[in-house]
């Protein structure tokens, strides 16, 4: 929890509740359904929900956005991100059933009115959205085929609506076909070891009819 606190200092006391609260719920649910792997249980805090944070770094979501988190797994980004955003709506879908379960139940005993989560694949619906985050769930290439009906029309934001992606590593032939995308290193502003490769990629998308 330290490390929250250590990025984000102006949180409010429920959200401060809220983060403390994560570490016992997602160690009871992942006893039951695993969504986190073992070793990374104990490093909660660092490598995932600092992680999911990253995309706070880059951009502020405004009261009323509309964001969809795709693939979201046991719910990263999209609950540390809601209870970052109270008043910013999150949409969290991913294929597998029991890992929507988690995110439900997390969801609701952080009372997190702000979010809502099913199991449906991507781009299998026509919501809209201002962005879409995510935690590398597949090539860039890939990921814009699948939501790139999902594109909100009007801007919000000080950036053009589209993708905020959370991933690692050398992404230059992954983005080759994206010249607009713009690749922000998370070590510029977490200082731990496991941020060193961790970038937060944006790309601007044009609504689509």
């Amino acid at each position: 929890m330290d490390i929250i606190l250590k990025y984000f200092q102006n949180l409010t006391e429920e959200q401060r509740l809220q983060f403390s609260k994560l570490e016992d719920l997602y160690t009871e649910w992942n006893a039951k359904i695993n969504v986190i792997s073992r070793k990374d249980i104990e490093l909660l805090y660092e490598r995932h929900i600092l992680h999911s944070l990253g995309i706070a770094k880059i951009l502020e979501f405004k009261p009323g956005a509309q964001v969809l988190d795709v693939g979201t797994g046991g719910g990263f980004p999209g609950i540390p991100l809601a209870i970052l955003f109270p008043e910013t709506q999150f949409y969290l879908v991913d294929v597998i059933a029991k890992k929507i379960r988690v995110v439900n139940e997390v969801a609701n005993a952080l009372d997190l009115s702000n979010i809502k989560a099913e199991q449906r694949r991507a781009g299998t619906f026509d919501d809209r959205f201002d962005f879409i985050v995510s935690r590398a769930v597949t090539n860039m290439p890939d990921f814009v085929k699948w939501i790139r009906k999902n594109i909100a029309k009007k801007n919000n934001h000080e950036l053009q609506n589209g993708i905020l992606y959370l991933k690692g590593g050398d992404l230059t032939e992954e983005l080759a076909l994206f010249p607009k995308a713009v690749e922000h290193k998370l070590s510029d502003v977490f200082e731990e070891e496991f941020y060193e490769t961790k970038k937060v990629v944006y790309l601007p998308l044009k609504y689509k009819v």
